[in-house]
């Protein structure tokens, strides 16, 4: 060729100048993974999970290039918007936290928690009490309603009785929260042999099985 002559180039190395980089290559198929990901994740995951994802797909890449590649796609998690609960009434009862972060009982259906948390649904709110079996990690039972009460909460803990049907006195743990310490929700504890079991206020921790199934629910299923 011409121009290979005239450069004092061979053939070979001509060629292979033209072909496309590796990296190029590779920073297409990253793109198109990553726009796959924040599609199929409905736009939840940041840069840390994002990075994660990655590298079990086999790409290898640090956190500050999935930062800045995300930016460049304008790949934005979403961000909860901010909740108010109504405020409810005095509480009647405040147990204390006989479940101590035990969280791995040795017998099944013989530790609970349960929580409630709030969902967006178009200009509203729904809201979702659940119980969790702790041996098990299941969530045994789950109820809803558009008022955050303790109609919601008792409805989930029946539920849950019903279901397993507990032969000895089940410990139910949960936060302090109004719909738990309130005198109807308590009354069904006593009158079904239940102990119960309640977070030191302010501490999520004493929660935490329950409080991180919330968690990964609205951050990887729940649009907000």
């Amino acid at each position: 060729m011409k121009i290979c002559r005239g450069l004092s180039l061979s053939r070979s190395v001509y060629y292979a100048s033209r072909r496309p980089k590796p990296i190029i290559i590779d920073d297409i198929k990253l793109r198109a993974a990553m726009k796959t990901i924040h599609h199929q994740m409905d736009a939840t995951y940041g840069t840390r999970r994002m990075q994660i994802e990655l590298n079990e797909m086999g790409y290898k890449i640090g956190r500050f290039k999935v930062r800045r590649m995300m930016e460049q796609l304008n790949l934005l998690a979403k961000r909860p918007k901010q909740h108010h609960y109504p405020i409810g009434g005095k509480p009647s009862a405040v147990a204390s936290n006989s479940l101590n972060r035990q969280f791995n009982p040795e017998q099944p259906n013989t530790h609970w928690s349960g929580d409630i948390t709030y969902i967006r649904m178009g200009k509203g709110w729904l809201y979702l009490a659940v119980v969790v079996e702790l041996f098990s990690r299941k969530i045994i039972s789950w109820a809803f309603s558009d008022k955050p009460n303790s109609e919601l909460t008792t409805r989930a803990l029946q539920l849950a009785m019903n279901k397993r049907s507990p032969t000895e006195n089940v410990l139910f743990h949960s936060d302090q929260g109004a719909q738990y310490t309130s005198e109807s929700f308590q009354r069904y504890l006593r009158e079904h042999g239940v102990i119960c079991s309640m977070s030191r206020k302010g501490n999520c921790l004493d929660n935490a099985v329950t409080e991180r199934f919330f968690r990964s629910l609205k951050s990887e299923r729940v649009n907000y």
